[in-house]
């Protein structure tokens, strides 16, 4: 297993428990776009994910992810294949009840840092764009 591997698993260890605090393993400039969702959007720097997160977590209660796949890429690159759980503060809709809940990441790696990660709400966009497509 790799570095970069053993990176990634590392955080989503602390995602799956729905700590989604920790920020050591990502670059000061890292570039985080969510790519397929309405409001779709595309920002620089640590401070700026921490605010997309801290407003996405917002709208839910036990919001996790739970990793079921790892695929090296070429680059440097991870792709995470996650099935996300929690229910919506205002809908209380739970995720688990739609198809929603299959999303995926794509983590870019260089020196012990994530330097890109790209956030997919449907796992299908995420091998499409990958050319990955089953």
């Amino acid at each position: 297993m790799s570095e970069d591997l053993d990176l990634v698993r590392s955080i989503f260890a602390e995602w799956e428990r729905g700590d989604f605090s920790g920020t050591d393993w990502a670059h000061p400039d890292i570039e985080y776009s969510v790519v397929d969702e309405p409001g779709s959007a595309s920002m620089r720097g640590l401070a700026a994910m921490g605010t997309a997160w801290r407003q996405f977590l917002s709208a839910w209660e036990e919001y996790r992810v739970e990793a079921e796949e790892y695929r090296e890429l070429d680059d440097g690159r991870i792709l995470v294949l996650l099935h996300a759980r929690g229910r919506g503060r205002t809908s209380g809709l739970e995720l688990s009840e739609t198809t929603r809940g299959k999303g995926a990441n794509v983590f870019q790696i260089h020196d012990r840092q994530v330097i890109r990660l790209y956030s997919y709400f449907d796992h299908r966009r995420a091998l499409t764009d990958l050319d990955l497509a089953e």
